[in-house]
């Protein structure tokens, strides 16, 4: 499924994922105090907007939206793996001195509009939008202090979208989350701690902790979706400490919704829904609230020009999905 009218009002479109959630039973609020610990944290319920959402749209967009090739891993295909088509692609597309960060300045975004977006969400039903707001390249789509020359506002576009965009998700009523990748691939301070196995934490105190309280404030944000935890242990990146100021202190402590990618072996088993893995269809209704999350692009999460039919899932594809979801939204 493609989308003209945000093709048209776009440079370096994205392409919208579907969300399907799945639910077990309505939560009760807890007004508790949650203590740093995965058995206090587990034991939230999650607001009952998320049990009767069902259906939210996710966006994927970066600077990866301008080579617009391969997937949202250009970057990493290209100078952390060397893969050879990437390589040539550049090669053949672009200056021998080029570099990823000159993508920054053509990603401008100029036809821009937060209001037609949200309209199309709206019309196609969607009850919450996910928009990324950094991915494991490290731009941000808001102006974050500790991205200088690295967002949205420094380069590029010129504007906040996190805040553009949520401004008119909300107006129409559609809960508003936002995507974060704890790490970014090539960050000095987040290789100089892998380096040294995770027993420092000089990227999680200087950018990616005092990011999330940067946009949980800024924003609000009705879900946060969290992900690029994989390398390494929640303890590395303070996951518990940062939600349990989210679920006592934080401005959305009673609407939130969190997902479960916060350290190592958290997935399926720790935070908020469960997530798992990607495009995750669990072969019988799980016991535990959850999200089914898939693109329509079989290979990539974020648009590329080098799309053909084939890659793009078909009727049975989506209607097996609708199929999955029949006897949890009965």
């Amino acid at each position: 499924m493609r989308f003209p009218e945000i093709r048209r009002r776009a440079v370096g479109a994205q392409l919208l994922m579907v969300l399907a959630l799945g639910t077990v039973g309505s939560a009760i609020r807890n007004k508790g105090c949650y203590t740093p610990d995965w058995p206090s944290l587990d034991s939230r319920p999650l607001p009952d907007w998320f049990d009767k959402a069902k259906f939210g749209i996710f966006v994927h967009w970066g600077v990866y939206s301008v080579p617009a090739w391969g997937s949202e891993w250009f970057w990493w295909h290209w100078k952390g793996q060397g893969a050879p088509q990437y390589q040539s692609f550049m090669q053949n597309n672009y200056p021998p001195d080029f570099s990823y960060a000159d993508f920054g300045p053509q990603f401008t975004a100029h036809f821009f509009s937060p209001d037609d977006w949200a309209d199309l969400f709206l019309a196609a039903g969607a009850k919450y939008v996910v928009l990324t707001a950094k991915h494991h390249e490290g731009f941000t789509n808001w102006p974050s202090s500790r991205s200088w020359n690295w967002n949205s506002k420094d380069v590029g576009p010129h504007r906040d979208l996190v805040g553009d965009l949520g401004t008119a998700i909300r107006k129409r009523n559609i809960r508003y989350g936002l995507y974060y990748s704890l790490l970014e691939w090539f960050h000095p301070l987040y290789l100089r701690d892998k380096k040294n196995g995770f027993k420092t934490q000089y990227f999680v105190t200087a950018k990616t902790i005092p990011e999330l309280y940067d946009l949980v404030n800024r924003y609000k944000p009705d879900l946060i979706w969290s992900d690029g935890d994989w390398e390494s242990p929640d303890t590395y990146w303070n996951s518990t400490g940062f939600l349990s100021w989210l679920y006592n202190v934080s401005p959305v402590k009673s609407e939130v919704v969190v997902n479960d990618r916060w350290g190592v072996n958290c997935s399926c088993h720790h935070g908020g829904y469960y997530n798992c893995e990607d495009k995750f269809k669990p072969s019988t209704l799980p016991g535990h609230k959850w999200e089914m999350c898939s693109s329509i692009d079989k290979l990539s999460w974020g648009y590329r020009r080098d799309i053909v039919m084939s890659d793009i899932a078909d009727e049975a594809e989506i209607i097996s999905v609708r199929h999955l979801l029949a006897p949890i939204s009965n």
